[in-house]
Formats: C-alpha cells, sequence, structure tokens
C-alpha cells in the first residue's frame, strides 16, 4: 500500500509578527495573494489569523467578524478550493469575539487550543523575553469553543503544546467533546512545552487513538526542517508558513509563504510521500465537500 498523502496546511502570518519588520501579510488582498502563492506552491490548507487593518496598526490581532469574513472571503475568491482553518486562541474566559469570527467565516476547520500552558521564554542573560503569561484554556472553554464550531459544522483541530495536553485530547475524543479519531496539532518549539525535536514524536504517537489525524507545528529557526522531515516519514501531515518560521532548511530567509511551502513539498517527496490536493485533504480528514 502506498504512503499516505501529506496535507499539507500554510500558517500564512503570526500572532504579532510587524508587517515593517517581516514580509508577513496583513490586509486581505495580501493575504489572498500568499494563498495563492502557498496553494501554487502545494498547500491544501491555510491557517488564518487576522490583523488590524488601521494604517500603522498591521502588527495587532483584530477580532472583528467583518475583518475575517473580508479576508476569508478574498482567499476564497482567489483560490476556492483551498480548506480554511481558522485561528481562536484568546486569552480569558470570554470567547465572544473569536466565536463571532467563527460564524461569520463557517471555516471548514478551526483551531482549538485544548490546554493551558505557562508561555514562557528566556533571553540569553535569563531575564524574561516578556513577562510570564498564561495562556489558559480550561475544560469549560474548550467545551465552550467546540459547541460552536459543532453549531457550524467546523471540525476542530486541536492544538497540543505539551504531552499532557495530548493526552487529555484523547480523554476529550472518547468522552465525545471532540471527533473520535480526533485532529491533533503538536506545537513544538514553544521553549515552556514540547522541544522540537524529532526523538520525541515516536512516543507522541504512542499516545494517539488509533486512526488520530496528526501534525507537526515546529516553532524556530531552520532546525524546525529536521522535525518535519521525521514528521513526513512517520505519516504525519505537514505544516509550515510565515507565522511558525521565516527560515528555509539552507538558513536563508524566506520572503513569503510560497518558498516555504514549497521546501515542505520537497521534504514530502524525499520522505516517499505524495502531496494532496484540497479535495484529497478534505477526504483525507473527512471534511465536508465544497
Amino acid at each position: 500500500m502506498a504512503p499516505k498523502k501529506a496535507v499539507i496546511t500554510c500558517a500564512l502570518t503570526g500572532v504579532l509578527t510587524d508587517p515593517e519588520q517581516h514580509h508577513v501579510p496583513v490586509t486581505p488582498e495580501q493575504m489572498a495573494k500568499e494563498a495563492r502563492r502557498a496553494r501554487d506552491a502545494g498547500a491544501s490548507i491555510v491557517h488564518v489569523h487576522m490583523r488590524s487593518q488601521e494604517p500603522g496598526a498591521g502588527r495587532l490581532p483584530s477580532w472583528d467578524p467583518k475583518v475575517a469574513k473580508a479576508i476569508c472571503d478574498a482567499i476564497r475568491a482567489e483560490v476556492p478550493e483551498l480548506i480554511v482553518n481558522l485561528t481562536t486562541g484568546v486569552v480569558g474566559d470570554d470567547i465572544s469575539a473569536p466565536a463571532a469570527c467563527l460564524v461569520a467565516v463557517k471555516p471548514e476547520m478551526a483551531a482549538l487550543n485544548a490546554g493551558s500552558l505557562n508561555y514562557l521564554k528566556l533571553r540569553s542573560n535569563n531575564e524574561w523575553a516578556w513577562p510570564p503569561m498564561l495562556f489558559d484554556n480550561p475544560v469549560e472553554k474548550i467545551e465552550a469553543f467546540e459547541k460552536v464550531m459543532k453549531a457550524n459544522g467546523i471540525v476542530p483541530e486541536c492544538e497540543c503544546f505539551d504531552t499532557g495536553i495530548l493526552r487529555s485530547v484523547m480523554m476529550f475524543a472518547r468522552r465525545g467533546m471532540v471527533p473520535n479519531p480526533p485532529h491533533v496539532s503538536l506545537v513544538m518549539g514553544v521553549e515552556s512545552g514540547m522541544p522540537n525535536k524529532p526523538s520525541w514524536l515516536p512516543l507522541l504517537i504512542e499516545e494517539m487513538l488509533p486512526g488520530t489525524h496528526w501534525q507537526v507545528i515546529g516553532i524556530g529557526r531552520q532546525e524546525v526542517w529536521a522535525l518535519h522531515r521525521r514528521c513526513a516519514e512517520l505519516g504525519g501531515d505537514l505544516r509550515t508558513g510565515l507565522e511558525d518560521t521565516f527560515y528555509l532548511p539552507d538558513g536563508s530567509k524566506a520572503s513569503s509563504n510560497g518558498q516555504l511551502i514549497e521546501a515542505m513539498a520537497k521534504v514530502a517527496v524525499e520522505s516517499g510521500r505524495a502531496i494532496a490536493t484540497p479535495d484529497e485533504a478534505r477526504q483525507i480528514l473527512g471534511l465536508r465537500a465544497r
């Protein structure tokens, strides 16, 4: 039997990356053009964060449903075959703003942050890179998001920053809180979460329910590419983009999402995997038809 085709996701832009410093897309037109570049290079899914559209404020996130709809409408007009995966991550128990965006956009998939994490990073002098922050995702918040997703036909993609979060998702699936088998993203490279070490992947796979759909989100510089290669070899789906890294396998800096997806597609093919089309990805992931 041939290896499962690889579904490639492009994370178009990050949460706070300053477009004045890095080539990240912000406006609906820019997001649509980057989505086209990603699709042409082999992506089937785009993970979408929204940014403020106010002049000079493009580094700031936006939870305006009108902004979310304008961005996703532009992407769908430019590359209608692509699968849209919307962000939902907010601190605190008020989910009304991301929920309104989900209702406005009705993406096929959406990120479901599946557990809490002390979000920490040290500088080289051992000072905090930012004030220690709790990214709080208690069970009742997860259930509230899942209720909105279910009502709108959205498949949750459970983001796991740590091993305990991954194991919790398997409990959620057994309880019927999320689909069984679930969709899982292993977020690796956050300093206070799982490291981006390829050797961890077989152990993490052991914790998954049979049939779990899984991918790796590698956060870092060029060192993430060894992790992506191991993920491809083990049958996982693949994700990269300017949200996750600015660096290509050779250490040079990417100027577009298309370059990163082209490199990821090469990793997949070199690992013996063919690239799934968007319609094949829908079938593999159990998403609703276009």
